[in-house]
């Protein structure tokens, strides 16, 4: 039976959670456990009883809908669904698992195709705390001085302790030319919020690029895995095949990861045919996901760079290549997103964005919330960043040299 919502909304079954609104207070002592009113019908709501589980009784879910529409008419029922709706998937306590209006939708598609409005960076909740993923290289964001790691603390006046990933996201986000303000702390050398004003820019996401350094030494650096990086990897590969390259120094660093397809084709150019990317985990039921592509960079000798904002896509590439090649890892722990998403479009242009498994390393290791260890551990310290140094890429350098 296929379940249908024709007036309130998107094409979900019934939801069954309380809704959660914000009642006041006062009185509530002596009122409560004194009244009994009488509870009016529900109007403007169709499909009532529609693929309703049998196991659960929904009388009282209706009354608390009746009793909120009589006593605060001006929320709309469209309105008590979504809050119905989003306390569903609070109760999953899953920063990942997002419902998204058609507004947020078209964001978040925005994002994958790597064109956009706003500051430049991506973000995510780790320990509870709202975190810079990964400033993208030469936008507003960048240019600003956030740096991967750091806790936004305040989003114009607005607190984001309780804040989710996609109400972040809408109070960053906004036309370019207009401003955001956000207040930073940052380990070990803003102990105290420090307060970054942002003018918000047209944001176009690079895939990726490369260049040759000294020793016949391929730098490539992958900025994200989008709709367009598997063309441009296509492209930039057939460019390294070609030139005098021995040997690649492949850095994902600040790489927020994306589209998991894509970082697994991607993973094929590097991999042997059947080496394990990674192990997907669907309730205890795991999945082991191979390599097919063509292996063209498979005698390449190889190191991989990652930091604070390699995560996702990034962490699975640079854990493959480790875990089947032994290939060093050089620069700073990854975020640590051992989650796979997946987006259900919905009528009326809504969608659920929403976790379907999580991943494993080839070795069997979950990195959710600790992130990948590097082999070889270098931080980049406030005066790395000031003289424009780069210790990890000379780290990598040097140790590539002698494969």
């Amino acid at each position: 039976m296929v379940c249908k919502l024709t007036k309130l909304g998107p094409g979900l079954a019934i939801v069954f959670l309380a809704i959660i609104l914000v009642i006041a207070g006062f009185g509530f002592g002596f009122y409560f456990g004194m009244q009994e009113k009488d509870i009016d019908p529900i109007e403007d709501a169709a499909n009532q009883e529609a693929c309703k589980p049998k196991e659960i009784d929904f009388a009282l879910f209706w009354d608390v809908w009746r009793i909120i529409q009589r006593e605060f008419p001006e929320i709309t029922p469209q309105e008590m669904l979504y809050g119905a709706i989003s306390g569903m998937i609070e109760k999953l306590e899953d920063p990942y698992t997002i419902f998204l209006n058609p507004e947020n939708t078209k964001r978040f598609i925005e994002d994958v195709e790597g064109v956009f409005e706003g500051v430049g960076m991506e973000i995510g909740i780790r320990d509870g705390q709202l975190r810079v993923i990964a400033p993208l290289k030469g936008t507003p964001a960048y240019k600003a001085g956030l740096r991967s790691g750091d806790k936004i603390i305040k989003i114009n006046e607005n607190k984001t302790a309780n804040l989710s990933i996609i109400e972040a996201v809408n109070l960053i986000r906004g036309p370019k030319g207009t401003k955001v303000r956000l207040s930073i702390l940052r380990r070990g050398e803003l102990p105290t919020p420090k307060e970054i004003e942002i003018v918000r820019g047209i944001i176009e996401i690079p895939s990726l690029r490369w260049e040759m350094l000294e020793g016949r030494i391929a730098y490539l650096k992958i900025y994200h895995f989008s709709t367009k990086t598997n063309r441009d990897f296509s492209k930039i590969a057939v460019e390294i095949l070609n030139s005098d390259a021995q040997k690649i120094i492949l850095d994902l660093r600040n790489n927020p990861g994306g589209i998991l397809k894509v970082t697994k084709d991607i993973a094929g150019w590097f991999l042997e045919r059947g080496d394990i990317i990674l192990i997907e985990n669907f309730n205890e039921e795991k999945r082991e996901v191979k390599a097919i592509g063509n292996a063209r960079f498979l005698g390449y000798p190889i190191v991989v760079l990652i930091n604070q904002g390699t995560a996702s896509g990034s962490e699975i590439l640079a854990a493959a290549l480790r875990d089947n090649r032994g290939v060093k890892i050089i620069g700073e722990t990854s975020f640590g997103k051992g989650s796979v998403q997946d987006l259900t479009k919905l009528r009326q242009g809504y969608s659920l964005r929403i976790t379907i498994a999580q991943w494993l390393t080839p070795q069997g290791e979950l990195i959710s919330n600790k992130g990948l260890e590097p082999d070889i551990k270098i931080e980049m310290t406030q005066e790395d960043f000031t003289k424009n140094r780069d210790p990890q890429l000379d780290k990598a350098i040097e140790i590539i040299k002698n494969l």
